[in-house]
C-alpha cells in the first residue's frame, strides 16, 4: 500500500493561480487484534507497520518484550489492514484488562482509554546512564529534515529519530500521528536490540504527555521536541526521572527537567 498520492490541486499564489500536481501523505486505518479479538483501530501511515505493532504493544504494556509476540502479519482489508498479533496467554491475559476497543484518530494518544486511571498512567523510572553535549543536541536538531522524506514531499508527518550521544541519527520514523512515529522507532529499536543507554530520541512535534510516557516506557532518558511540552507531559519527565527538552530549533533549546544530562562545549 502506498504511503503518498499524487492528486491533481490548484495553486493560488500572489494573486495567480495555476493547475499542479501535489503529493499528500496516505492515512489508513490498521487494526491492531490480539489472539483473533479486537483491541484498537489507529489512523496510521502504512509503513513499518509491524515495527509500529511491537512499539503500541510494548508501551501499552500488553508485551514485556518482543518475544511475547509469537506471530505477527499485516493483512489487507476492504477498508484497511490488520496487524494480527499473536501473544502469549499471559499478556493476554493482561490485556483482558486494557480494553481499549474505540478507533484511535491520528493525533490521538488516548483514544479509547476506559477509565481515568487507566489513562493516567504512572510512567517507567529511567535509569541514569546518558550525557549528551548541548553541541550534540544541535547536530541532531540540525539534521532532523534531511532524514524526514515523506516530511519533504507531503508536508504532513511527524518523524521520530532515535540519535547517538555525539548527535547521529541513527534511524528515522515517520508518520501521520506523533505517537504512531515514536511507536514504530521504538518497535525498530527493541527489535533489533537496542540500548537506551546509547542515544536520545528527537521528535518533530510537541511534547505531550503521552510522549513523554512512551518514551519512559522504552527506558529512553532524554527526549527532545522541537515544540512545546505541555505541563502534564512536564511533570510526567519529573516523576519518571527524564530529561525533557523542547524549542529544539537550530542555535537554541530548552531544558526542562534533570538538566544534569546535557552538557556544555
Amino acid at each position: 500500500m502506498s504511503i503518498s498520492r499524487q492528486v491533481p490541486v490548484i495553486n493560488w499564489e500572489n494573486g495567480t493561480c495555476q493547475s499542479r500536481d501535489d503529493k499528500v501523505a496516505a492515512e489508513v486505518p490498521v487494526a491492531l487484534t490480539y489472539n483473533k479479538r479486537s483491541h484498537v483501530v489507529m489512523m496510521v501511515t502504512p509503513t513499518a507497520l509491524e515495527d509500529f505493532a511491537i512499539g503500541f504493544s510494548l508501551t501499552e504494556g500488553i508485551i514485556r518484550q518482543p518475544s511475547d509476540i509469537l506471530d505477527i502479519s499485516v493483512i489487507e482489508r476492504e477498508n484497511g489492514l490488520e496487524a494480527a498479533l499473536t501473544v502469549n496467554a499471559d499478556c493476554f491475559k493482561r490485556l483482558a484488562g486494557q480494553r481499549r476497543n474505540l478507533v484511535g484518530r491520528t493525533g490521538c494518544g488516548l483514544c479509547g482509554a476506559e477509565s481515568l486511571d487507566q489513562a493516567m498512567r504512572n510512567p517507567a523510572v529511567v535509569s541514569s546512564h546518558v550525557s549528551v553535549e548541548a553541541a550534540a543536541l544541535q547536530k541532531a536538531i540540525l539534521s532532523l529534515n534531511s532524514h524526514q522524506p515523506l516530511q519533504v514531499v507531503t508536508g504532513a508527518v511527524h518523524g521520530a529519530a532515535w540519535c547517538t550521544s555525539a548527535g547521529g541519527i541513527l534511524v528515522l520514523c515517520e508518520d501521520v500521528g506523533r505517537h504512531n512515529a515514536l511507536d514504530k522507532l521504538i518497535g525498530f529499536l527493541f527489535r533489533t536490540g537496542f540500548d537506551p543507554r546509547d542515544g536520545f530520541v528527537l521528535v518533530s512535534s510537541r511534547a505531550s504527555y503521552e510522549m513523554v510516557y512512551k518514551a519512559a516506557a522504552a527506558g529512553m532518558e532524554v527526549l527532545v521536541s522541537v515544540s512545546a511540552p505541555t505541563a502534564l507531559a512536564i511533570d510526567f519527565a519529573h516523576r519518571s526521572g527524564m530529561t525533557l527538552v523542547g524549542f529544539a530549533r537550530p542555535g537554541r533549546h530548552n531544558v526542562y527537567t534533570f538538566e544534569s544530562r546535557i552538557t556544555d562545549t
